[in-house]
């Protein structure tokens, strides 16, 4: 390569250079051939192949199995306050494209590698963001980041109000970063770690310091409304509950009845205040109980009492290791489902695991409805929300499957 270049050079394998040409932005540490003599951790790196070829240039992490995630194929970009304020700006752009002015005010603004930068997530729940720092070299220039993202949202009428950040993931310290959570005191902030936001016409509560993630799942907004179309006169069970979401959107979708069950006492309390402020409460049965050890004891009853089951389980693997495991979980709660419910009842069930392929998820449910001696009439197959954007060329992006079936 001709050009002088001011960042310090690592050459990949083969490999690693067709992952990257094909448009994957990660190099893994083991695909280093030639390393240089010194590179601060969370430093912009160049990435070259074994002929010298230049293929990236990205954040280098000294401690994590992902050596250098890449930033741009660029070789004249110079990453200066413009080249995030642009990052960003496409990003913010897309959402409310995509997703309109009345859920973009609730949705995920920036989604890691899907919107060119890695390790950093922000959600946005009316004017609160609450942000998540997974990789060193973007805990390093979030205080370039952060005010940027408030200054394009503002530029583009919807000011925040304050950031929170939700850094108390364990993966942090695979990069050698440590856990905390707190509001970002480079920004103004409300105080208050709790907010009410609006999504699909239901007001829910958020508690972002304590909730799950960055306090609730923006992803499922979209099935929660297919959900919502077929419950009417129906009588639900929403297993795995959480905050509610999906019972929420049961009742409001027209439901006789819904038992909505969680192992989380905590969860179960959000979700009772938010079928209160919606004034579903007596639409709603709430249950503390282990959805493996709950769906038995119905099955126990011999009654079919409900004509919509919905599964949104937590993700049942997180890594390859565990994908058989998490199969059998996934056949098991679905055949235990399908058992319970009549013939042309209703049965909704996801999995949010990257790990977790379609195919694998898809192999996992076809195997419990055969076992139930049951037929399955797809309705709709699903995905994320488009505010998570999956792109092709990173399978990583792509986690979310959802199904709406008839049991017949």
């Amino acid at each position: 390569m001709k050009q002088q270049r001011a960042f310090p050079a690592f050459t990949v394998t083969e490999k690693a250079e067709l992952s990257l040409k094909n448009g994957h932005p990660w190099v893994y540490a083991e695909e280093f051939i030639h390393k240089p003599d010194r590179c601060e951790n969370g430093a912009l790196a160049d990435v070259f192949s074994q002929k010298g070829a230049y293929l990236g240039t990205g954040f280098y992490s000294e401690k994590s199995k992902i050596g250098v995630r890449v930033l741009s194929s660029n070789a004249n970009e110079t990453f200066t306050e413009d080249f995030w304020r642009r990052r960003i700006r496409y990003a913010l752009d897309y959402r409310l494209t995509v997703m309109g002015a009345e859920d973009f005010r609730c949705s995920r603004l920036i989604f890691g590698e899907a919107d060119g930068m890695p390790g950093l997530t922000v959600d946005r729940f009316e004017n609160v963001l609450v942000a998540q720092v997974l990789s060193y070299g973007m805990e390093k220039i979030k205080t370039l980041v952060y005010p940027l993202l408030f200054e394009q949202l503002a530029l583009m009428g919807y000011p925040a109000e304050g950031l929170y950040e939700r850094n108390d993931s364990a993966i942090r310290e695979l990069e050698g970063l440590t856990q905390y959570k707190g509001w970002y005191e480079g920004l103004t902030h409300p105080g208050s770690s709790v907010t009410r936001i609006t999504e699909n016409g239901i007001v829910y509560e958020v508690d972002f310091e304590n909730g799950q993630k960055t306090g609730f799942f923006l992803d499922q907004k979209y099935n929660r409304l297919a959900l919502s179309r077929i419950c009417r006169g129906k009588r639900v069970l929403d297993c795995f509950t959480h905050t509610g979401s999906f019972a929420l959107n049961a009742v409001k979708g027209g439901a006789e009845h819904v038992t909505a069950v969680d192992l989380s006492e905590t969860a179960l309390a959000c979700a009772r205040r938010n079928a209160a402020l919606n004034g579903f409460a007596d639409k709603i049965e709430f249950v503390c109980a282990d959805i493996f050890e709950y769906l038995p004891r119905l099955a126990e009853s011999k009654k079919k009492e409900y004509d919509l089951i919905v599964l949104d389980p937590p993700a049942f693997t997180k890594s390859r290791r565990t994908v058989g495991a998490a199969s059998h979980g996934y056949r098991e709660i679905n055949y235990r489902a399908m058992k319970l419910l009549p013939r042309g009842g209703y049965l909704a069930t996801a999995s949010c695991s990257h790990f977790m392929e379609e195919k694998l998820f898809i192999k996992a449910v076809s195997a419990a409805a055969a076992e139930a001696g049951v037929s399955l009439k797809q309705i709709e197959s699903r995905a994320q929300s488009p505010d998570h954007p999956v792109l092709w060329n990173v399978p990583e992006t792509d986690y979310l499957k959802f199904f709406l079936f008839q049991v017949i």
